[in-house]
C-alpha cells in the first residue's frame, strides 16, 4: 500500500524549484503502488480549488506532486496479478501494481505532467481517451509519438481543457495490451465547486476476459466468447458495494473498455445520465432512467438522489454478464428426468452430477472445480444465496452513515412488515379463464 504522506513529503522537496523546458530523468517523481483490492479512501485536495474527490470501486486515486504550477503523476506499466474475487487470481498487465490502473484526478485548467515508465516485455503508449490534448500527446504509437520501448520513460504534458470523465489505455499492440487489463479512469473536476455538486462520487471501468477454468492467463485474441465480466477487474462477490447516506446526491461514473455494450440497471431509484466522455449533458436534455446502455469505448455518468433506504441491486442487465466462468456450455436439460439422467451419467462418470433438469439454481450446490476457478453464480445475503457473478454489486443506502464513511454497513435491517412473505397455498386449483370461453362471473 502506498504512503501518501511519504509521497507528498518528498514531493515538496522536489517541487521547491520549477522544472524548466524538457523534463530530465533526475526529476522524475516516485511512482506509488497499491496492493489492496478494496476501495481506498478519497484523496482530498490539499491545495488549489476544492472538489469532492471520487472513490474507485476496488481501487484508488494516484497521488501527485506539485512542481511549480504543474501537477506531476507517474504511471508504471507492468505485469500484475489481480484477484478477481477470493479464490481466483489472474496474470494481467496494468499500472502501479494493479489492473486497472489508479484513477487520475485533476481540476479543469490544471497543467499536468504524466510520466509513463514501461516495465512490460514489449513497447507501449498511453492514449487519453476523450480528452482534448495536443496532437503529439494523444498517445497513438507511430502516428503521434514513438512507442515507449521497455525500460524507457516518456512524459505527457497538457492542460486539462474541460471537466468530465475520461479513460486512459494503450494505442500500441492494443488488442493484447487492453485484453491484458491495461486501462484506467481520469476524472477532471470542474473549477467551480458549485457546478453540479454531489455528496458521493464513484468511478469504475468495465472490462471482459476469457480465462479458462483452472488457468491464470486471459486469451488475448478472444473476440466474442468472454467468460469473466468485470468492474475494475473484479467480479461479484468481489466487487465493492456502494455505501451511500440516505438523502445523498450520488454520482456513478462508468467507463466501458470491454468488447460489448452493457445496459446498467439500478433497482429502487430512477436517475439521469448527466455526462459522457464527450462532456456534460445539458439539464434540459436529461430524462429519467432506471437503465442506461454504456457502449463500447464510451463513458456514462449517472446522478441519482438516494432517497429510498435499503440494499439495491446494481448490475448489467445482460443475464450472462452476471455469471462467472463455469457453465456457459452446459446443455439445456430442463424437463428431463433427473433420476433417469443421473443413472446414465453415473455409469459413465461415477463422480458426475446431473444438473439443470428443473433450472440452474446453484445456491445450494457444491460442485468440484479446478483450482483458481470461481463458481458460475455465488454470493450470500441475509435470506440465502444471491446467485450472481460478474457485473453485479449492491448500493447500500443507510440513514446513519457519516459523510466520508465508505465502509460496508452490512445487511439492511428491514422495518417490520416490509419483506415479501409466504402465504398458505389454496386448497384447490384456482379457476382459470380459457381463451374463447364466456367471461368469468365473479360472486359478490
Amino acid at each position: 500500500m502506498f504512503s501518501r504522506r511519504g509521497f507528498l513529503g518528498s514531493a515538496a522537496l522536489a517541487g521547491a524549484s520549477a522544472i524548466q523546458g524538457r523534463v530530465q530523468a533526475a526529476s522524475i517523481p516516485e511512482a506509488p503502488t497499491m496492493d489492496k483490492v478494496v476501495m481506498q479512501p478519497p484523496l482530498h485536495p490539499i491545495s488549489g480549488p476544492d472538489y469532492r474527490p471520487v472513490v474507485t470501486l476496488n481501487g484508488w486515486s494516484l497521488p501527485f506532486r506539485m512542481n511549480g504550477d504543474w501537477k506531476e503523476f507517474h504511471l508504471v506499466a507492468e505485469p500484475v496479478v489481480r484477484e478477481f474475487a477470493e479464490g481466483m487470481k489472474v496474470n494481467l498487465w496494468g499500472y502501479n501494481g494493479q489492473s486497472p490502473g489508479p484513477t487520475i484526478e485533476a481540476v479543469e485548467g490544471d497543467k499536468v505532467r504524466i510520466f509513463v515508465t514501461n516495465r512490460l516485455p514489449e513497447y507501449t503508449t498511453v492514449h487519453w481517451h476523450g480528452m482534448i490534448v495536443p496532437s503529439g500527446m494523444d498517445g497513438v504509437g507511430g502516428l503521434n509519438q514513438p512507442h515507449i520501448e521497455p525500460g524507457r520513460t516518456f512524459v505527457y504534458e497538457f492542460e486539462m481543457k474541460k471537466s468530465g470523465t475520461f479513460m486512459y489505455h494503450p494505442h500500441s499492440d492494443e488488442m493484447v495490451q487492453m485484453a491484458m487489463g491495461m486501462m484506467g479512469m481520469v476524472v477532471v473536476h470542474p473549477r467551480d465547486p458549485n457546478f453540479r455538486p454531489v455528496d458521493r462520487d464513484f468511478v469504475f471501468v468495465m472490462s471482459t476476459y476469457r480465462v479458462d477454468p483452472g488457468t491464470y492467463l486471459p486469451h488475448v485474441n478472444e473476440m466474442t466468447d468472454f467468460n469473466m465480466w468485470t468492474w475494475n477487474a473484479r467480479v461479484f462477490p468481489g466487487i465493492d458495494p456502494l455505501p451511500v447516506r440516505l438523502g445523498d446526491k450520488v454520482r456513478v461514473r462508468m467507463g466501458n473498455l470491454s468488447m460489448t455494450n452493457h445496459p446498467i440497471h439500478l433497482h429502487g431509484h430512477s436517475f439521469a445520465v448527466t455526462c459522457t466522455d464527450g462532456g456534460w449533458v445539458p439539464e434540459s436534455a436529461q430524462y429519467p432512467e432506471t437503465t442506461t446502455d454504456v457502449p463500447v469505448g464510451a463513458v456514462r455518468v449517472l446522478d441519482v438522489l438516494a432517497d429510498n433506504p435499503g440494499d439495491w441491486a446494481f448490475h448489467c442487465h445482460k443475464s450472462h454478464h452476471t455469471m462467472n466462468a463455469m457453465g456457459h456450455d452446459v446443455r439445456n436439460l430442463i424437463g428431463v428426468s433427473r433420476k433417469d439422467l443421473a443413472k446414465a451419467v453415473g455409469k459413465l462418470a461415477p463422480d458426475g452430477m446431473a444438473m439443470g433438469s428443473t433450472g440452474m439454481a446453484m445456491g445450494n450446490m457444491e460442485m468440484p472445480a479446478p483450482d483458481n476457478t470461481l463458481p458460475m453464480m455465488t454470493g450470500t445475503g441475509q435470506f440465502g444465496p444471491i446467485e450472481m457473478g460478474g457485473m453485479f454489486t449492491v448500493m447500500k443506502i443507510r440513514e446513519d452513515l457519516a459523510r466520508d464513511d465508505y465502509r460496508d454497513p452490512g445487511p439492511y435491517k428491514f422495518p417490520q412488515g416490509t419483506v415479501a412473505y409466504e402465504v398458505a397455498a389454496p386448497a384447490t386449483e384456482p379457476a382459470r379463464h380459457k381463451p374463447g370461453s364466456p367471461p368469468m362471473k365473479h360472486k359478490m
